[in-house]
C-alpha cells in the first residue's frame, strides 16, 4: 500500500496565497464593473391593468407631481408610470406616485422609452450612449442588456416592433431581445468594411415601422437633406439594405428644419421647410422614398416640434398648431392652433393642452367641444401628453404631472 500523501506547510501556504489573490482579483473585477455601481430594487407583483376610460372627465385636478428631467414624454408602461431622472429609472404606482420600483446606476442616462411593455434605458460611458438595459415596465425586473459603440448623444424612438436610438453621426434598430437589426452611418473599427452605403453624413432624423426605417441625413457636398428608405430587418445587421435614397426636391440650400413625421407600413411623412420660392408642407413618400403627394402648411414650424402617436392618429405640434396625420394613410386631416403640445387620445376625444386648461377636440374635425380648466405656471409648451385609463399625465418642461 502507498503511504497517504501528507501536506508541508510550504504546500498549505502556497494554497493560501493562491486562495488570496482568486479573492483580491474577484474583489477588483468587482469594484471595477457596471454592478457596483447599480441598484436594482423590484416590485413583488406589477400594478393593476388599465382599464380603458369610456368618457373624457368633466374636470381635472393634480394627484400627483415628480422630475423627470430625462424624459420629453409622460412614459405609462404595463400599468406604471416611468420618471427618469440622472441615472435613475423609477415605476410609480400611477395613482398616488408612490415607488413601485428603481433602477439606479452611477452613469448618466442619455434617454429612456418604452415598447413591448417594458422599459428600455440608455447610459453614457467611455464610448458614448452604449449602456443599454431593458426593464420589465410593471416589476422592474432586468429582462436583457447590450453595449456597442454610440454617439455621446442619442435620441430615441418607437413603433411597437422597434426601437431606434440615432445620434448625429450613427444609428441602430433594436427588436424587443434588444439584438440590433440595423446599424446606419459611421462605424468606428468595422469587422467588414465597405457595408455602410455613405460617410460622414449628418443624421438629422428618423421613423420606423414594422416594415420601413426612413432616415433624413445631410451628406457633404449634397445641396440639400436626403430621404434614405431602408429594411428595419435586413440579412446582416452590419450591411443596410436600401430601398431608395435621394436627395429631397424642392428643399432649398441652406434651409432647415426638415423631419420625419411619421412611418405607417411602407409610407412616409416628412416635414419640408420652407424657403424663397416654396412654402412649408407634408411630403409623403412611398416605401422607396418616391414623392406621392405634398399638403402646404399655413404656420411656420418652430425648432421643437413635437409628433405623437396613437392607434387612429399621429398629432403634430408645430409650435403653435396642433395637425393631426391619418395613423393609417398620413394624409394631414385639420389643424388646431394654439396649442401647447400634440395631446393625446381619450374616449374618442384628442385632449390637447391650451393656455386656460385642456382642450377637448372632436376627433374627425378638430372642433373644440369644450375646455377642462387645468392651472399650470405660464410658459410655452411643449407639453406632451399621456392618457392611462381615467387620468390625463402632462410632461411639463422636467416635471411629470398627473390629474384625475
Amino acid at each position: 500500500m502507498l503511504a497517504p500523501e501528507r501536506r508541508s506547510r510550504a504546500d498549505l501556504a502556497v494554497a493560501a496565497g493562491i486562495a488570496l489573490i482568486v479573492t483580491v482579483a474577484l474583489v477588483v473585477v468587482w469594484f471595477r464593473s457596471d454592478a457596483r455601481g447599480t441598484t436594482s430594487v423590484t416590485a413583488a407583483e406589477p400594478p393593476s391593468a388599465l382599464v380603458t376610460a369610456l368618457a373624457v372627465p368633466e374636470t381635472l385636478d393634480p394627484l400627483w407631481e415628480a422630475s423627470s428631467a430625462v424624459t420629453t414624454a409622460p412614459l405609462v408602461v404595463a400599468g406604471a408610470v416611468v420618471t427618469a431622472d440622472g441615472g435613475d429609472v423609477v415605476g410609480r404606482d400611477r395613482t398616488s406616485g408612490d415607488e413601485l420600483w428603481r433602477y439606479s446606476r452611477d452613469r448618466e442616462l442619455c434617454g429612456v422609452t418604452a415598447s413591448w411593455d417594458k422599459v428600455v434605458a440608455v447610459y453614457r460611458d467611455e464610448r458614448g450612449c452604449s449602456q443599454v438595459t431593458e426593464l420589465d415596465g410593471g416589476t422592474g425586473a432586468r429582462v436583457a442588456q447590450r453595449s456597442s459603440d454610440a454617439d455621446p448623444e442619442v435620441m430615441l424612438s418607437a413603433d411597437g416592433t422597434y426601437v431606434t436610438a440615432r445620434g448625429n453621426s450613427r444609428l441602430e434598430l433594436w427588436r424587443s431581445d434588444l439584438v440590433r437589426t440595423v446599424e446606419y452611418g459611421h462605424v468606428g473599427a468595422p469587422v467588414n468594411p465597405g457595408k455602410q452605403p455613405r460617410s460622414g453624413c449628418t443624421l438629422l432624423d428618423a421613423g420606423s415601422s414594422s416594415s420601413r426605417l426612413a432616415v433624413l441625413e445631410r451628406c457633404p457636398g449634397e445641396e440639400g437633406d436626403r430621404l434614405t428608405v431602408m429594411n428595419p430587418s435586413p440579412k446582416d445587421n452590419q450591411e443596410p439594405e436600401e430601398y431608395g435614397s435621394s436627395v429631397l426636391a424642392g428643399v432649398e440650400a441652406g434651409v432647415e428644419g426638415a423631419r420625419v413625421l411619421g412611418v405607417s407600413g411602407e409610407t412616409i411623412a416628412v416635414y419640408l421647410p420652407g424657403g424663397m420660392s416654396t412654402g412649408p408642407r407634408i411630403g409623403l413618400f412611398d416605401g422607396t422614398g418616391n414623392a406621392v403627394s405634398e399638403y402646404s402648411l399655413t404656420t411656420a414650424v418652430g425648432p421643437d416640434s413635437v409628433t405623437a402617436a396613437s392607434s387612429s392618429v399621429i398629432t403634430w405640434w408645430t409650435g403653435s398648431d396642433a395637425v393631426t396625420l391619418g395613423a393609417a394613410d398620413l394624409v394631414p386631416r385639420w389643424s388646431f392652433p394654439g396649442a401647447l403640445g400634440p395631446g393625446a387620445v381619450m374616449a374618442g376625444s384628442l385632449l390637447v393642452p391650451v393656455d386656460d386648461g385642456i382642450a377637448v377636440l372632436d376627433l374627425s374635425t378638430g372642433a373644440r367641444l369644450r375646455t377642462i380648466p387645468v392651472e399650470r405656471d405660464p410658459g410655452t409648451g411643449p407639453i406632451t401628453t399621456a392618457v392611462a385609463g381615467d387620468l390625463v399625465i402632462e410632461q411639463r418642461g422636467d416635471r411629470i404631472t398627473v390629474l384625475r
